[in-house]
């Protein structure tokens, strides 16, 4: 038993399921490469992703597979391996400032082992659990879970989390860089926020490093609890300075990559909305909210049009539409499809009586008039247009009520719903993120975005603000995947990097395409420090193989280690104990019977020993008579 133990070479593993240690056919490896996956361990040394690739690559080696395929969050493609080694050797492994889309790069997943048709497959999935990343609320788990239960052959799934978060870590980002023109001259007019999870004890300064156009200084910034906030600091700029890049940085701490944020600045381009309505009294609401410029710097104008007249449009104005009609099909579709190609925005409303029309996968469908106002029942509150203030207060979104709304049928990402579930303003799920859906009008009696207008104000000026990004020669990105209309591949670097130029949308810094200059960061979503909790997490993999394994950055211990020489040298001591279980005992001298009594005590000795020579003579020619 104990060669055979020897010989299958068993493992032990915090990986129950994979103690057997037998092959497999291919192994897909699911990589975040997040910037959360920066952070280091609570005595710095490597971080959550470098500490998750060398695990990754121990484990594998040991395992053994036919064929190893990386899917990685920056590009979601999958890339075949020749061994896990070169998971420490190839850039698609670096990190980056994307977020990841865990649910994506599951669906591409799916796809290899559809169309491949692997024997035995095996998925691992490094990552931190971010809950944004996940979007465990949302439905594609489910979608997604099915299709794999179809399969014939099970697929076994292993997460290697590195849920832990550094309670003293630090992230900077501008909240906004202005070029204002006064009478004293051009002023660069910055506002920034730090986050630190836990709060301080009394207050910190923290030196910000600026870097404006080449040129360095310090400022001090004051942090109290876990906000530390800068606003509208003034910068006295040359009054030819038109146009140019910066950056801020905090001093070093767990999380490198949070500790600097990238911003350009340009002159204030004009904000335009494009209303297209069926019914110009029923969107006058949504002119009034357009109108109103929440910056004195920057004018907001509106025109209010019907869709036959889209083609006289100047386009290259426009910043938002607001879409009140039927969805736009034929000649319209084509306006419209190449203005959100360029970046611009665009909100839909419902019209009277929808059509069959659809537009990015999204369709309108019945009305539903209810029995008495529905408030909202959840919303996402980080992100996008329905985000927190920059102090940190949420919208008043809960304070919405819908007396009518019209059901919306396809893909997209719910922003807010209500109590029933249905969604009442949604995103639909495009590559620039820049077409929304809001199920209701702002018309009396069918909701009260008018009535508590802060909501529908805010909403129409984020989008406005957004749309305009793409006007100027300046733009503030997301670190994403950039539609091919970006030309990334034509992107010059202003700073020195090392990142690939065809990663350069992914990576934060400066860069530049003729005339135009591009600041790409990191999302707001990637400062939170919000994790799946783990039951809801295994919920997302219920009825699949799935185990789960925590470990924490900088940890260098195997997480997988062989155990036959445990088992061989526990078998060597099982039989020298057996062997010496089975030796004979020694015996003790016995007195013969005869000699007992004989002589006093003081000659027992003496006579002890003559009589057990004789003894010993009897037994011997008893033994031979017996024998006889």
């Amino acid at each position: 038993f104990g060669l055979i133990i020897a010989v299958s070479r068993p493992l032990s593993s915090g990986w129950l399921s994979v103690a057997g240690g037998s092959k497999v056919d291919t192994t897909l490896i699911l990589l975040d490469r997040s910037s959360s996956m920066s952070e280091q361990g609570p005595a710095g040394g490597k971080t959550k992703l470098e500490t998750g690739r060398n695990q990754l690559i121990q484990s594998l080696n040991m395992l053994k597979s036919d064929h190893y395929v990386l899917i990685d969050s920056a590009t979601n493609e999958a890339v075949e391996l020749e061994s896990p080694d070169q998971l420490n050797s190839i850039p698609q492994t670096s990190a980056v400032g994307a977020s990841a889309d865990v649910p994506a790069m599951m669906q591409t997943a799916y796809d290899y082992v559809n169309a491949n048709k692997p024997g035995r497959t095996e998925v691992w999935i490094c990552s931190d659990v971010r809950k944004h990343d996940w979007d465990a609320d949302g439905g594609r788990w489910q979608v997604m879970r099915d299709a794999f239960l179809e399969f014939q052959l099970p697929i076994r799934f292993h997460l290697l989390a590195y849920g832990n978060v550094a309670d003293e870590n630090r992230a900077i980002r501008v909240t906004s860089a202005r070029r204002v023109e006064t009478t004293s001259g051009v002023d660069l007019l910055l506002s920034l926020e730090i986050e630190q999870k836990t709060p301080v004890t009394g207050r910190v300064q923290i030196p910000v490093e600026l870097e404006l156009d080449g040129g360095r200084s310090t400022i001090d910034v004051e942090l109290a609890g876990t906000t530390a906030e800068l606003k509208d600091h003034a910068i006295p700029l040359n009054a030819d300075q038109v146009r140019g890049w910066g950056r801020v940085s905090i001093p070093a701490d767990e999380n490198l990559a949070d500790n600097s944020f990238y911003f350009v600045y340009d002159k204030p381009v004009a904000r335009k909305a494009i209303i297209v309505a069926e019914d110009r009294d029923g969107v006058r609401p949504l002119a009034v909210a357009a109108g109103i410029s929440p910056d004195p710097t920057y004018a907001c104008s509106v025109e209010i049009i019907s869709a036959d007249q889209l083609v006289s449009v100047e386009w290259d104005k426009v910043s938002l539409v607001l879409w009140q009609d039927q969805l736009p099909n034929g000649s319209e579709l084509e306006i419209v499809d190449s203005y959100i190609a360029r970046g611009g925005q665009v909100v839909f409303f419902p019209p009277l009586n929808p059509n069959q029309n659809s537009y990015s996968g999204v369709q309108w469908k019945n009305w539903i008039s209810l029995d008495e106002e529905a408030p909202v029942g959840t919303w996402i509150g980080d992100q996008d247009l329905l985000a927190n203030a920059q102090s940190g207060a949420s919208l008043p979104v809960g304070e919405l009520r819908v007396m009518r709304y019209c059901e919306l049928e396809g893909e997209h990402l719910s922003l807010a719903s209500l109590r029933n579930g249905s969604p009442l303003i949604c995103r639909a799920l495009t590559d620039r993120r820049n077409v929304y859906f809001c199920s209701t009008t702002a018309t009396v009696g069918e909701s009260s975005l008018a009535r508590d207008g802060v909501v529908l104000y805010v909403m129409i000026h984020r989008a406005l603000s957004n749309g305009s990004k793409v006007l100027g020669t300046t733009r503030q990105l997301i670190a994403q995947r950039q539609p091919e209309s970006e030309e990334v591949a034509n992107w010059r670097a202003v700073l020195e990097t090392d990142s690939l130029s065809t990663e350069y949308d992914v990576h934060p810094g400066v860069y530049s395409s003729e005339e135009r200059l591009f600041a790409v960061n990191r999302s707001l979503a990637e400062d939170a420090p919000v994790t799946v909790g783990e039951e809801q997490l295994a919920n997302l993999f219920e009825g699949l193989e799935f185990d789960r394994v925590d470990d924490v950055a900088g940890n260098s211990t195997s997480l997988i280690q062989e155990v036959w020489r445990v088992f061989l040298a526990l078998m060597m001591a099982a039989l020298v104990a057996e062997a010496l279980l089975c030796l004979p005992r020694k015996r003790q001298p016995e007195a013969d019977p005869l000699s007992k009594g004989w002589g006093d005590s003081g000659s027992v000795g003496k006579q002890s020993g003559s009589s057990d020579s004789n003894g010993q003579t009897r037994r011997a020619s008893a033994t031979r008579e017996v024998s006889a």
